[in-house]
């Protein structure tokens, strides 16, 4: 029993500092919702289900705008599908490990719990299985509260919007991504989406994001092109 307790409080405290961390965005995220017309039931079920923070605030924008449902569809599958880069990344990792165990970790293999699977050894042992998903499933928790205060707010607040709350979604993915820029690749594409996107947004264009990311990934994709050609010359 103590050899469990250990990697639960040792995953719980990992990952603390990033569920205080999103605890703007999680009150955003249920506020918006219920200022938008959702039930405090549809909000909480999304928070539960989705647990995509930001699929979930691109969402809620879209559908409370009229926007046709395959533009939402479609925004949302991009916006997500690095999860699927996640699972590919850490496949190797659980492949050997029964379903049991593979299942709750793709569940909640977020971009805060995927931060933490860099460790040659993540997820091979039972330790680290249960290190993961306790980190993983304290998020998980956070984030439905976060999002339950939220709910409460926007009955009881007016509109949250103006606090400058969506702030912390930016922050957060500039505190994981900033890490990951090692190379001049990872650089230009970083750039790119970040430009892009607050030039497509500022032009009301729809598919901004997706744009945005496709356009990014090409600058990476090219960069990573030239500089091999460069090496392989030299």
């Amino acid at each position: 029993m103590q050899s469990i307790k250990k990697p639960i409080l040792k995953g719980f405290l990992d990952m603390l500092p990033l569920c205080l961390a999103v605890i703007p965005w999680g009150i955003l995220c249920g506020s918006l919702a219920i200022q938008n017309g959702f039930t405090p039931f549809e909000t909480q079920a999304m928070s539960l289900l989705v647990f995509a923070g930001s699929a979930q605030l691109v969402a809620i924008e879209l559908m409370a705008g009229n926007t046709p449902l395959l533009t939402i569809l479609f925004t949302t599958f991009i916006i997500s599908s690095r999860h699927f880069l996640y699972g590919l990344a850490v496949r190797h990792k659980v492949i050997e490990q029964p379903m049991r165990w593979r299942l709750p970790v793709s569940f909640v293999l977020t971009d805060e719990l995927f931060a933490f699977s860099h460790h040659p050894r993540a997820y091979q042992t039972k330790t680290r299985l249960i290190y993961a998903l306790s980190a993983g499933f304290s998020f998980y928790i956070a984030w439905n509260i976060w999002t339950l205060i939220g709910i409460v707010a926007g009955t009881m607040l007016p509109d949250l919007t103006n606090l400058g709350l969506d702030f912390a979604i930016a922050a957060t993915f500039i505190a994981l991504v900033i890490p990951g820029v090692k190379n001049l690749a990872t650089l230009v594409t970083v750039i790119v989406a970040g430009i892009c996107a607050t030039l497509l947004k500022s032009t009301g264009f729809e598919l901004w994001l997706v744009c945005s990311a496709l356009l990014a990934m090409s600058a990476g994709y090219a960069v990573t092109r030239i500089v091999k050609n460069k090496d392989a010359k030299s």
